[in-house]
């Protein structure tokens, strides 16, 4: 009798081990799960190239802006009214998100050098409070030329407080303890095609062999959601071009 029992007892176990092993996925591999992304300033010429490119991978956007009703509509967006200078609010929506991405610029009238570091401070706020990645978008004026200088010291004197306000926004960066990323454009950046091909660097300005920098939105965002996906810039300064 107890031989008996024991039989049926070994085959039970077998059985329950034979299914869940049918149910279980026998790749090796873990289940990878696209993080789920806090977009600031989804609304934007190049934040909606951000939102695009992001969702088009599978990933959900929290898709953040003043105004909501001008952020696209479409699968894994989920609109958000948020003003990105309100750190408690700010922190609140992040909670839900695997990483950060500011795509906002200081273009509101007035002195944009308070403009940037009010929101970036909340910014920064966020990511150490939550622990989440922050990646930014930031300005070709960020970046120095081969011979060493600034780009932001050589631009025509009506685009030197923007540059200079992103400018310290970096330096404000490279001062905290947070993950971050700083991603510049190359010094044209407009709507265009999305090739997937371009070049990646760090610090310095990249050009092409006519001497000409620059990238589409599209393919700046392609770049973008990558390095979200396969981070190979922590804690430092990227740019991209063709």
């Amino acid at each position: 009798m107890r031989s008996g029992i024991l039989l049926t007892l070994f085959a039970t176990v077998v059985i329950a081990a034979q299914t869940a092993a049918a149910q279980t996925p026998t790749t090796g591999k873990p289940e990878h799960k696209p993080p789920t992304i806090l977009l600031i300033g989804a609304s934007g010429m190049i934040g909606s190239r951000i939102l695009k490119e992001a969702t088009s991978r599978g990933h959900h956007v929290l898709a953040a802006a003043r105004h909501p009703e001008k952020i696209a509509s479409g699968p894994n967006i989920e609109p958000v009214k948020l003003d990105a200078t309100d750190a408690k609010a700010f922190a609140d929506e992040a909670k839900h998100a695997d990483v950060i991405v500011l795509a906002t610029s200081p273009r509101g009238g007035g002195d944009p050098v308070p403009q940037a570091m009010a929101v970036a401070n909340a910014a920064i706020a966020t990511a150490r409070a939550t622990h989440k990645r922050l990646v930014v978008v930031g300005g070709a004026g960020s970046l120095n030329l081969t011979d060493g200088r600034r780009v932001v010291d050589t631009l025509p004197q009506n685009y030197q407080a923007e540059a200079l306000a992103m400018r310290g926004v970096l330096d404000t960066l490279q001062t905290t303890d947070i993950d971050w990323t700083f991603f510049s454009p190359p010094m044209s950046i407009s709507p265009g095609t999305h090739t997937g091909k371009y070049r990646l660097g760090t610090t310095v300005l990249l050009t092409d062999d006519k001497g000409q920098s620059r990238i589409s939105a599209e393919d700046y965002a392609d770049a973008l959601v990558s390095e979200l996906e396969k981070p190979g810039h922590v804690r430092g300064q990227m740019t991209a071009a063709y």
